[in-house]
This record gives structure tokens, C-alpha cells and sequence, in this order.
């Protein structure tokens, strides 16, 4: 049987790094720290190194499809496949940046929603019997869907939604948000919460796809919210600290074989909330 094995994207800084961190002692397998930057990626390595701890690296960048599936490959090879994997990396521009909305849009849902699906369209094939699977979201996703139009919050909502239609919905709120009408149109004034509610959305489509095509295999996926955390993202002021981030995407993760759920879910602070 070949060794288990956990992969965290985004994780040289911030909530990825805590939750490698929390992960090493825990997780009975191989687990790897993956960045986009090499040497930032092998600088938190040794950081956490220094605590003795035995993290992994593989470089990963989320926007290239190549470095994707050079991990992919790379774990097929090695592991005969992934155990865990915790998608984390993300992006957001700041409250005060004064890039325009458009641009933010299209920046933010490339690498949020349009490259994390890439990351699950090469890798759940590769998710092992057992496997479970966190996509780190945020409560940015239901104060969005709250600000979304009734008939916008209907889609988001359905359980029959397909990942084509909501891939047009994403482009739908780029093309909106250069036009200047996306609050018009339903959308919520806010690029990350919009990214963000694709990505819940996507973990529920996933959730359902899993159920009916490896129904047999056991795997469990969720979307979470790690709560509002003391990050270069989200600022000084956040209340967590990167240790209680890590503690919701850690549970899922580590859910125990042959559990049943959480599956398809959206959880915050260890609880299934209503979507």
C-alpha cells in the first residue's frame, strides 16, 4: 500500500502555512507545503523545519495548467495518487487599492474560482478511496450571495446547477463588472465574494459529481470558511489568530475513514452552515 500523502496549495505564508503546520504531527503520511515561489515556498519549509517538523515541498503555481499537472504527475508516481489536498491559495485586493473594480474582477476570479477549478479538474481524478478534499472559501461567499439578486441567489443555490453553468455565471459577472453594470445585474459589489461564491458553489457541484460517479470510494468534500484571521490578506484588525484559521480546513481534512460527512458542505468553525 503506498504512503499517504496530503498537498496544501498556497501554503508558504498565512492560513497554508498553518495549516502545514498543523497538519505535520497529525496526518499520518508524507505532507507537502506548495507555493508558487520557490524560495519563499523553501523558506517556510525550513521555518518549520526549525520546529521539527517534516514538511515536503513541491512548487505549484495555481494560473500555470503545466505546473499543475507536473504535480499531478509527480503524486500519480509517488503516491499512486493524493490523500488529502486543501485547496488554499488565493488572492484579494485591499479595501482602499484603487484598481479598478473591472480589473480586480477579472484578476481575482482568475485565480480564486477559474484556477482552483483547474486544480480540481487535474487532481480529483487522482484523489485516493478515502481521499477528502477542503476548498478553502470564506463567509465573503454567503454575505455576497446575500447581496445577490433573487433569481442570481436561486442559481447559486440550486442543487441541480452544473459546473458549465456556473463557469458562465463567473464569466457573466467579469463581463458585467467591465461594463460597469453588475450591481444592476444582480451581482454583489464585491469581486472576492463573487469569486469566493463560486468556489462554494463548486464544491457543492464536485460533492455531488463524487456521489454519483465513486460513490464507493468514500470521498469526502467541502468547502469552508476559516473565519476571519490575522493575515497578509485580511489584515491586522482580523480577531483569529493563523493557528485558529487552520483549525476548521485541518478537521475536514483529517474527517475519519469511513465518516459520511460532512460532504458538500459549507462549515464554519467546525459546523455545516446553511448555504
Amino acid at each position: 500500500m503506498s504512503k499517504r500523502v496530503a498537498v496544501v496549495t498556497g501554503a508558504n505564508k498565512g492560513i497554508g502555512l498553518a495549516v502545514v503546520r498543523a497538519l505535520c504531527p497529525q496526518f499520518d503520511g508524507d505532507v507537502y507545503l506548495t507555493s508558487r515561489d520557490r524560495d519563499r515556498g523553501q523558506q517556510a519549509l525550513h521555518k518549520l523545519q526549525q520546529e521539527q517538523l517534516k514538511p515536503l515541498f513541491h512548487q505549484l503555481d495555481i494560473n500555470d495548467l503545466q505546473s499543475i499537472r507536473d504535480l499531478r504527475s509527480f503524486m500519480s508516481q509517488t503516491y499512486g495518487g493524493i490523500d488529502v489536498l486543501i485547496n488554499n491559495a488565493g488572492i484579494a485586493f485591499k479595501m482602499a487599492d484603487t484598481t479598478p473594480f473591472s480589473t480586480q474582477a477579472e484578476v481575482t476570479l482568475a485565480t480564486n474560482f477559474f484556477a482552483t477549478r483547474d486544480v480540481c479538474t487535474e487532481l480529483l481524478p487522482i484523489i485516493k478511496p478515502q481521499g477528502r478534499v477542503v476548498n478553502v472559501s470564506s463567509v465573503s461567499s454567503t454575505m455576497a450571495l446575500q447581496k445577490c439578486s433573487q433569481e442570481l441567489k436561486n442559481k447559486f443555490r440550486s442543487t441541480t446547477i452544473t459546473e458549465e453553468e456556473l463557469v458562465e455565471l463567473m464569466k457573466k459577472f467579469i463581463e458585467d463588472a467591465k461594463r460597469g453594470d453588475h450591481v444592476q445585474q444582480g451581482w454583489a459589489p464585491s469581486a472576492y465574494g463573487v469569486s469566493k461564491i463560486g468556489v462554494t458553489v463548486l464544491s457543492r457541484i464536485h460533492a455531488r459529481m463524487l456521489s454519483k460517479e465513486r460513490a464507493a470510494d468514500g470521498i469526502l468534500l467541502n468547502a469552508c470558511c476559516p473565519g476571519w484571521v490575522k493575515t497578509d490578506m485580511a489584515g491586522p484588525n482580523a480577531p483569529l489568530t493563523l493557528e485558529e484559521g487552520a483549525v476548521t480546513p485541518v478537521y475536514l481534512a483529517l474527517l475519519p475513514a469511513g465518516a459520511e460527512g460532512p460532504h458538500g458542505e459549507f462549515v464554519s468553525k467546525k459546523t455545516v452552515q446553511e448555504w
